[in-house]
């Protein structure tokens, strides 16, 4: 199993439209043949020091092994997703891992 998981922080942090936006378009990428599940999520208000809460969305995605993941980053769908929403976004952050 390959988990892909990206964080979106969006340019008009407070703007619920550029959210639903940003959401719409990862539904859609998330048609791609070699994503076998994904799951599309917010902060939550939790309020402990450690934890992260600034970004605007995440999408965690599990595929198969890395090569589905690699082909994924070249899926017309991908390509797509980036050209239609990447002017939504100020910063992303993605963390890839493994079973050990």
């Amino acid at each position: 199993m390959f988990i892909h998981h990206v964080y979106f922080w969006l340019k008009n942090t407070g703007s619920e439209e550029d959210k639903a936006k940003l959401i719409e378009g990862l539904k859609k990428l998330s048609k791609a043949n070699t994503i076998k599940k994904f799951y599309i999520r917010v902060p939550a208000a939790t309020n402990i020091d450690v934890i992260e809460r600034f970004y605007s969305v995440s999408w965690l995605l599990f595929f198969d092994n890395p090569a589905d993941q690699d082909s994924y980053q070249t899926d017309p769908i991908h390509l797509k997703f980036v050209e239609e929403c990447s002017m939504l976004w100020k910063k992303v952050v993605v963390y890839d891992s493994v079973d050990v």
